[in-house]
């Protein structure tokens, strides 16, 4: 019997397109004779569709007309039963759509790769393949990756973080606090998107605020830091959980801009979008070996420190000049699943897939041998119309009375 796979993609984020060209590059490597693969998109209001041209990214032209001959469905569980529920239900008959074994959730940005998504999955017991609530939160915000890489002896730069109503509540001393802390040139960022929405480069305090109020247009919480001289940029995935974890190849992508921007990333030649596969790069990146090594260890041991599960991608700067190197961000859920950094080590995108999935069902059974209630009697005390006075029967305190004073 094959494996039903609910594939989760799009989702109200500014990273919704590119999810888009993931799910369905993911969804067509996919060995078809085990699994049984259903689409899931998630529109920009957050509502799920389900249907047969959802795996046809032409179809994303028009994508009203998509909707129209596609099925608004809701999950729901029954008697352990994952499933897929028409939306309206019907009056008669099955409303059922589809069942599905494990959700997949190819999913990039805020409200689907920060562990809200991954918070309503776990929610309904629903077995989900990457990382989980945790490790997604922790990963998008890049000012608590840097904190837990460093607190862990982890290389990373320093940075300032600023929020929006800090920034124009008063500006000025914002700008002093970041001059304060660091030299010009200064990198500044969105502290939880990818795909390098929002980021701007500075080098002097007018360009600053330029940078800043850029960013704010996507975030309400921004990072300053400084910027590298001569930057390399190296990326490596990878593989596993946290009890064991191996690294992919790495490349150096190659930018036409002083930071690598979104349309290095995503725009090929001609402006059509192919995902990260499309990206310029040098695969394997031309560095040393003992670089290499480094850095595939570092990645692992980022993976490992946040808790990470599935496929996820660890980004480095590297300092041509003097060959330092510091964690930049993690992706929970990168670009085309970084499937193209797995080929040269020798794993065919649909294997990679195959040990995801895996993954995932793994982590189910290791969390069904958890205990996640406690049987107690401590309600069965309280009688009709007991109200918040009942609380103070039997020795039980009024959670909204005073704490005793110790003196």
């Amino acid at each position: 019997m094959k494996i039903r796979v609910g594939v989760f993609f799009g989702g109200k984020s500014v990273e919704h397109e590119v999810s888009i060209i993931s799910a369905l590059q993911a969804i067509h490597a996919f060995d078809k004779a085990k699994y049984e693969i259903v689409p899931v998109y998630i529109t920009k209001e957050g509502d799920m569709f389900a249907g047969n041209d959802l795996d046809k990214i032409e179809e994303y032209r028009d994508v009203p007309a998509l909707l129209k001959k596609s099925r608004r469905v809701f999950l729901h569980r029954d008697k352990g039963r994952v499933l897929l529920v028409r939306y309206p239900m019907r009056r008669f008959g099955d409303s059922v759509y589809a069942e599905i074994d494990v959700a997949f959730p190819i999913t990039h940005g805020t409200n689907v790769e920060d562990g809200a998504l991954q918070g309503y999955l776990k929610t309904l017991s629903v077995p989900f393949v990457g990382c989980g609530v945790t490790a997604s939160a922790a990963g998008m915000d890049k000012y608590v990756t840097k904190a837990l890489c460093k607190e862990n002896g982890i290389p990373v730069l320093d940075c300032k973080r600023v929020y929006v109503k800090e920034y124009y509540g008063e500006r000025e001393k914002a700008i002093a606090r970041i001059e304060s802390a660091m030299p010009y040139p200064v990198i500044v960022k969105p502290a939880n998107l990818g795909s390098s929405v929002g980021i701007g480069r500075a080098g002097g305090t007018e360009e600053l605020r330029e940078a800043l109020e850029y960013a704010f247009q996507f975030a309400d919480t921004v990072l300053a830091e400084p910027a590298v001289a001569r930057l390399r940029e190296i990326n490596c995935s990878v593989l596993g959980d946290r009890e064991s974890a191996a690294a992919s190849e790495c490349e150096e992508p190659i930018n036409s801009h002083v930071i690598l921007s979104y349309e290095d990333k995503y725009m090929s030649e001609g402006g059509k979008t192919k995902g990260m596969s499309a990206a310029k790069r040098q695969l394997p990146a031309h560095i040393p070996p003992e670089v290499r090594e480094k850095i595939r260890k570092l990645a692992v041991e980022t993976f490992q420190l946040l808790g990470c599960n599935g496929i996820a991608r660890v980004d480095f700067l590297m300092d041509a000049d003097n060959g330092n190197i510091w964690v930049n961000e993690i992706n929970t859920i990168p670009g085309s699943l970084s499937f193209y950094l797995w080929e040269p080590v020798g794993m065919s995108y649909t294997r990679l897939l195959d040990e995801a999935v895996r993954l995932a069902f793994k982590r189910q059974r290791e969390e069904a041998e958890i205990t996640y209630s406690f049987d107690t009697n401590i309600l069965a005390q309280f009688g009709p119309g007991s109200g918040t006075k009942g609380l103070k029967l039997k020795g039980i305190k009024n959670p909204a009375s005073p704490a005793p004073s110790s003196t």
